[in-house]
């Protein structure tokens, strides 16, 4: 396996690289009303995925771990609307660095879905 590879099945690596991608996107945005207010919202949320996802690493029982991805899967659900409010409003020059941004936020949701229902099903079937 290549190291691209390792790093695509490495959550907590591409949450950390997602919110760098984030944060390069928040700077991009202009200095307006709107692209400062869009640009705060985005960092908050889209930076927050992976310091909760490592706190849901540590959780002290299977419900704080549900708790905590659940967190997580809100943050990212919100920074995808907001990339595609930045992309339907036109707000970033770059428009070319919204999609793969896009996509990965939804590759993320979908990891997070699982992942809840997942521990969900196996916190009855241990019950």
């Amino acid at each position: 396996m290549t190291n691209d590879e390792k790093e695509k099945y490495n959550l907590e690596a591409r949450l950390i690289d997602f919110a760098v991608r984030i944060i390069h996107v928040a700077e991009s945005l202009s200095k307006t009303k709107a692209g400062n207010h869009i640009a705060g919202q985005l960092i908050r949320c889209g930076t927050s995925p992976a310091p909760n996802y490592g706190e849901a690493q540590d959780a002290e029982s299977r419900a704080d771990f549900v708790h905590k991805m659940k967190i997580s899967l809100k943050e990212l659900r919100e920074t995808r609307i907001w990339l595609l409010i930045i992309g339907k409003a036109n707000l970033l020059k770059q428009a070319s660095k919204l999609e793969p941004l896009i996509d990965e936020s939804s590759q993320l949701i979908s990891i997070f879905v699982a992942s809840v229902k997942t521990a969900k099903k196996n916190k009855r079937k241990n019950s």
